[in-house]
């Protein structure tokens, strides 16, 4: 069957995604609003409007699937063929009460909000958890790993390669904790928001107390001013949160890459794999360039999104319906590329000759310390002085010091000067990942 999927994460990525199936497949989809139907008949019953339903769907079955979308195909109505399946499974006194002053978007934007929670809290936020916690151990690792930092592609301040990597753990550890703290709003208000036929038909029910009892009930937080749908800024700012995290990762993904590229990164040799049809010698960073792709597509669907879900004309328009239909998609893209940054992270180390010997080759980097250490001395030309030495060139040790030995400094001054190398010039990186990795 996967081999004649239309998308690839049914096809070529399906061991990956196939946890999302049980949150936003079409058969997830109609087992979910069959069984708030359900909950609805009860929360009537309970309210005193109909008899107690003495029927669950908690065996949910293909089959069942199958005779929903047999209905739909006379109705070309997914909501109204759910209603119809369940009328062949209820005794008759039930079948007036089912969807009983309710509109689809009543049913629907309850089960998708509870999809989009139950995915996150099931599969997302566990993969991501696992993301963030081999960042943790990399930056932990290499903590104190001096490395030459790169500003404007240009050789800079060194840094340590686990400070590096701290600040992209400290970022996916806010974004982890929004997304993990949202709170899913649903609404059922009726046909434009106003309980009209509740209201009409059972007016000494307080509708607007029962709905927010029975959205409370579900664990989602009730809308109450609505249109025929649900405004779905709630939701937009859920997957803005996911996005900016996605974008975190895409910033991540190409330093790994370039890490790998300029040789700071080792990778490991698997057996059996295969770097290049044509050179015997490639291992490929595929994980951080597959993640990057997967990244990219996710994203383009959340920013659409939030383009287009805040709109409908007037009190309603379906052009929202299908896109809402791909949520799956997009975070089908986001765990896929997730977990390829985590099987990446297992893959790599640090070239720890190779990253020294290229921040030992370039003392031109100190000079920034230099120039400070000798404004701090009270030389007003600090600034000018290692300028005229240092830009543009490439300064190795003994350059380096044979420039503080012929400066006319206190020895106090001169020997702060000659403490500093490459490799000991980094500030409080440590501390700072330290602090990161432990909080």
């Amino acid at each position: 069957m996967s081999l004649h999927a239309l998308s690839s994460l049914d096809g070529r990525y399906e061991s990956e995604t196939s946890p999302l199936r049980d949150f936003f497949s079409e058969f997830a989809y109609l087992r979910s609003r069959a069984r708030l139907e359900l909950d609805f008949l009860s929360a009537l019953a309970v309210a005193g409007i109909c008899p107690a339903p003495n029927f669950s769907l908690d065996s949910f079955t293909d089959e069942d699937a199958r005779k929903i979308q047999e209905h739909e195909k006379t109705t070309r109505h997914d909501v109204k063929a759910i209603e119809y399946f369940l009328r062949d499974k209820l005794p008759t006194e039930l079948h007036q009460w089912i969807h009983f002053g309710l509109t689809s978007e009543d049913i629907n934007n309850i089960a998708q909000a509870i999809a989009l929670r139950d995915s996150r809290d099931q599969v997302l936020l566990p993969a991501l958890d696992n993301l963030i916690s081999s960042l943790r151990n990399f930056a932990k690792q290499y903590r104190a790993l001096p490395m030459l930092a790169r500003t404007h592609g240009q050789p800079a301040v060194p840094t340590t390669l686990g400070k590096e990597i701290a600040v992209y753990l400290s970022r996916l550890k806010t974004c982890r904790d929004q997304i993990a703290n949202h709170k899913f709003e649903a609404k059922l208000t009726g046909a434009v928001g106003n309980f009209n036929a509740l209201h009409a038909a059972a007016p000494q029910v307080d509708w607007i107390s029962f709905s927010k009892d029975f959205i409370q009930s579900l664990g989602l937080e009730p809308n109450l001013v609505t249109t025929q749908i649900l405004p779905y800024d709630n939701w937009i700012r859920y997957f803005n949160s996911v996005q900016l995290t996605n974008s975190i990762l895409i910033d991540f993904a190409q330093d790994m890459w370039r890490f790998v590229s300029d040789g700071y990164l080792k990778q490991k040799m698997i057996e059996g794999e295969v770097g290049s049809s044509t050179m015997p010698q490639k291992v490929n960073p595929i994980d951080f360039e597959n993640a990057e792709g997967n990244l990219g597509l996710a994203n383009a669907l959340l920013t659409h999104y939030a383009q287009k879900l805040p709109i409908s004309r007037l009190q309603r328009d379906l052009s929202d319906s299908t896109v809402r239909r791909t949520f799956g998609v997009a975070l089908g893209h986001t765990l896929l590329a997730w977990k390829n940054i985590t099987r990446g992270m297992s893959r790599v180390e640090a070239d720890e000759e190779r990253i020294k010997a290229e921040l030992n080759a370039h003392w031109e980097v100190v000079s920034e310390g230099a120039q400070t250490i000798l404004r701090a001395a009270g030389r007003s030309d600090a600034y000018e002085s290692l300028k005229s030495q240092a830009r543009g060139r490439v300064m190795d040790r003994d350059s380096y010091q044979s420039w503080v030995e012929a400066l006319d400094v206190q020895e106090e001054t001169r020997a702060k000067l000659m403490s500093l190398s490459p490799e000991t010039y980094l500030g409080l990186a440590i501390r700072i990942v330290d602090e990161v990795v432990d909080k």
